[in-house]
């Protein structure tokens, strides 16, 4: 689908509707209804506690306009796993005849680290259903605490800039690998700077045959510390970076969705955050050579895969 027919498509934000709290400058909102927008099934929600839930569903109000469950951190995928067996079900009884769709959304903390044994099981048990991965990097709604999805030299409240550290001292962990592992039908990254490309994989999600993981980057206007306007700039800078590489794996076929021979380094992309400013010291600058080290690395492995995978 083009920009203009995803533009008209009148059902774009029916699923997810105004009066929500989120930050000024996030981008959540935009992800939720470009994947919702992408099923043209009735859709049942599944959503992790997080800054979606929170700012989402502030009682007695929601912006929910579809069957929505919140639960708590860890099991956002077995939850909507019970569903989607429930209505198998009530199916094979014949009391349910409509086709739905079943999504589960969760933040870093609810996938990375809290949720990853639930949504393990799940994708191991392989319910059919689709996992939204909103990526903000920290844990941004109780006071952007490091996560596994933290990356290297960022500056958070639990590990912060002093004397003897320069924030996060470990690289983050990549779940989209670990979850490639699970050997599911589809896998795929995307970013918030590019909604055409996220609304296109949604698609293959939920067409897929059995479960599926969207891994979505989104800058934290809060956590990241930068003005609420860029947040799209600072997507693309981190897709333009190789930071962020947008590549999906469908069938075990690997394919890189954005590249570039002019790829522009790193620095680019942390220069306009707060949470990297220690890092443009003179003294930090080992520092993000080895940002930079690690990046030329992975991106390396990942056009491996590509190719042989072709």
């Amino acid at each position: 689908m083009n920009i203009i027919e995803l533009a008209n498509d009148q059902n774009i934000n029916k699923k997810f509707v105004s009066g929500h709290r989120t930050c000024s400058g996030c981008g959540i909102p935009q992800i939720v209804r470009t994947v919702l927008s992408a099923s043209k099934k009735p859709v049942v929600v599944s959503c992790a506690t997080g800054c979606l839930e929170v700012t989402s569903s502030i009682y007695p109000f929601s912006s929910w306009n579809v069957p929505w469950i919140h639960n708590a951190f860890e099991n956002s995928a077995s939850t909507i796993s019970g569903v989607e067996t429930a209505f198998n079900a009530l199916k094979r009884k014949n009391k349910i005849k409509k086709d739905i769709n079943f999504v589960a959304f969760g933040g870093d903390g609810g996938t990375y680290d809290i949720g990853l044994q639930a949504l393990s099981g799940a994708l191991e048990r392989a319910h059919k259903f689709v996992y939204v991965l909103y990526q903000n990097e920290a844990y941004m709604n109780t006071g952007v605490q490091r996560s596994s999805a933290t990356p290297f030299g960022a500056d958070t409240t639990t590990e912060t800039v002093g004397k003897f550290h320069q924030g996060k001292e470990k690289f983050r962990k990549d779940i989209t690998k670990i979850v490639v592992a699970h050997n599911i039908p589809y896998v795929a990254q995307a970013s918030l700077n590019n909604l055409i490309d996220l609304y296109n994989k949604a698609e293959k999600a939920f067409k897929a045959d059995g479960p599926a993981f969207i891994n979505v980057l989104q800058p934290c206007t809060l956590g990241w510390r930068f003005d609420t306007n860029l947040a799209v700039k600072i997507a693309e800078l981190a897709v333009k970076t190789n930071f962020w590489p947008l590549y999906e794996v469908e069938n075990n076929k690997y394919v890189i969705n954005y590249k570039d021979e002019n790829r522009l380094p790193i620095i680019e992309f942390l220069k306009l955050q707060g949470r990297f400013k220690h890092l443009l010291k003179e003294e930090n600058k080992k520092i993000i050579e080895k940002i930079q080290e690690h990046i030329d690395k992975e991106w390396n492995e990942l056009l491996k895969l590509e190719k042989s995978s072709q």
